[in-house]
């Protein structure tokens, strides 16, 4: 096949059209390779998506803890509390922490 034959098709002299030559260019340049490219707001798009889910998370971490708060407004929570998590003890009093090991 040669030039001049080549050149009679309909699709290559819609293809060879100066114009739309400049435009295949353009969007090639816009998707691939421009600062604001597909690629880049996507991955922008992606980073949105898990900060949204962190603020959730955190949201819902901030509730449980405010109820925590309020909870432990109260004396005899607090020291129950205190006895279970940190060990703590009265004066004269001795604590006894069993601790179970299973050997299989």
């Amino acid at each position: 096949m040669k030039f001049k034959d080549l050149r009679r098709k309909p699709w290559f002299r819609i293809i060879s059209n100066k114009y739309v030559l400049i435009m295949l260019v353009f969007g090639i340049w816009m998707f691939f390779l421009d600062t604001n490219s597909w690629f880049i707001h996507h991955e922008l798009d992606q980073e949105i998506e898990e900060l949204q889910d962190n603020k959730e998370y955190y949201q819902k971490e901030i509730a449980k803890d405010k109820a925590v708060i309020k909870k432990l407004q109260d004396s005899v929570e607090l020291e129950k509390f205190a006895r279970q998590k940190y060990y703590m003890k009265r004066p004269n009093e001795d604590i006894y922490i069993i601790e179970y090991d299973t050997i299989d």
